[in-house]
């Protein structure tokens, strides 16, 4: 039986966007391993992680603890990279699917020298550090490396329009594709009333309005400027008497987070309620999705989100403008507290409903059923 590695380099990417990709590969008669970093898991918590260990080994499916960086730490770097490249000369694979900027270098970078016995390397960029308006350094770092390590890609696979422009133009896989972010089953979600556990655990009632946005409490997220401009919002009294926004997710900032609602004086308004099993419960409860991020690919938080029927407020970047179009909500500037305060009152003020109900079909442009029948015709293609 023919072997194939599903490589990311933390555990809640497999988790969050691999496990279709795992089920293909085994569909088509693969016999899989899985390497990411399960001992930190990225934005799943421990327990979630070794349960999804668990899982995958019940499917028969090997799980290597690979501590795969996510910055570039050079004796990091180089440990990941020896274990790597020990794992894929052992087990001889012939078919690798790489994630993540730095466990994609890596994993490509080891597996370089295997292509010639016949070993095939798909990457998917989930949104490349370089893009229009990213910082230089970005661009001297990152886009030498991906352009170089293209060249020993056989399939790169882009989930924006941005990234698969730019990458069909200067790089040199043998074949740069687009598929549609990581795909989302679109039939999972619905738009309800407020839900009654939310309701009793928070103390809403049907005639709140909620505010959500979902995401890794990190720079990049930028939870904190939507903090500020409802702190705004407030002293100038132009949100509704009862308006809630509640934050889910965990991270590095969750503790300066809190601070800043507490000095802001939000603590009334504002709830940073970690991470939670019942997402989908808040995507129903909640009128719209705030989405302020600096860089995305493709968010399937955001398409989760439009698939929940949300109108939604959005930074202006690549991905998100691959998403959400003026029907379905508003685009902001997400390095302006100003921007944002405009973008929250806009759709305040808009026909929600009517915004919701276009993001419902507009995502089905996204669904798990296409980005599946893409990766299979990869994965057919190379085996």
């Amino acid at each position: 039986m023919k072997k194939a590695l599903q490589l990311a380099s933390v555990a809640s990417m497999i988790d969050q966007f691999n496990m279709e990709n795992i089920e293909l590969m085994q569909s088509l008669g693969l016999s899989v391993d899985v390497v990411a970093d399960f001992t930190n898991p990225g934005t799943i918590t421990r327990e979630r992680a070794d349960k999804l260990k668990s899982r995958l080994e019940r499917n028969g499916i090997r799980v290597f603890d690979v501590a795969i960086p996510r910055s570039l730490n050079p004796v990091r770097i180089a440990s990941a990279y020896r274990r790597i490249k020990r794992l894929i000369k052992r087990e001889d694979y012939s078919l690798i699917h790489c994630h993540s900027p730095i466990g994609g270098a890596i994993c490509r970078l080891a597996a370089s020298g295997y292509r010639r016995r016949g070993l095939k390397v798909v990457y998917t960029a989930h949104g490349f550090h370089f893009y229009t308006g990213a910082p230089l350094k970005n661009w001297l770092i990152f886009y030498p490396i991906e352009k170089a390590l293209s060249r020993v890609t056989d399939v790169l696979i882009t989930i924006n329009n941005e990234d698969y422009d730019r990458a069909k133009k200067k790089f040199k896989a043998k074949n740069t594709i687009y598929v549609p972010g990581v795909g989302i089953d679109t039939n999972n979600f619905a738009h309800n009333d407020k839900d009654e556990v939310l309701c009793k655990e928070f103390g809403l009632s049907p005639d709140d309005t909620v505010a959500l946005s979902v995401g890794e409490l990190n720079s990049n997220k930028n939870h904190e400027m939507v903090i500020r401009a409802l702190s705004i919002m407030k002293q100038n009294g132009s949100l509704p008497d009862r308006f809630f926004y509640f934050i889910i997710g965990k991270g590095e900032k969750e503790k300066e987070l809190n601070i800043l609602v507490r000095e802001r004086g939000v603590s009334d308004i504002v709830r940073i309620v970690g991470f939670r099993s019942d997402v989908k419960d808040f995507y129903a409860a909640a009128d719209f999705f705030i989405f302020p991020s600096y860089r995305e690919g493709l968010s399937v938080a955001l398409m989760e989100a439009m698939a929940s029927g949300l109108p939604v407020a959005c930074s202006r970047i690549r991905g998100n403008t691959d998403l959400v179009d003026k029907e379905g909500g508003v685009f902001f500037d997400p390095a302006d507290v100003d921007s944002i305060v405009d973008g929250i009152s806009a759709i305040l003020a808009m026909d929600r409903s009517r915004a919701g109900e276009h993001n419902l079909l507009k995502i089905k442009e996204f669904d798990t059923s296409i980005v599946r029948s893409r990766i299979k015709e990869v994965y057919s293609s190379l085996i």
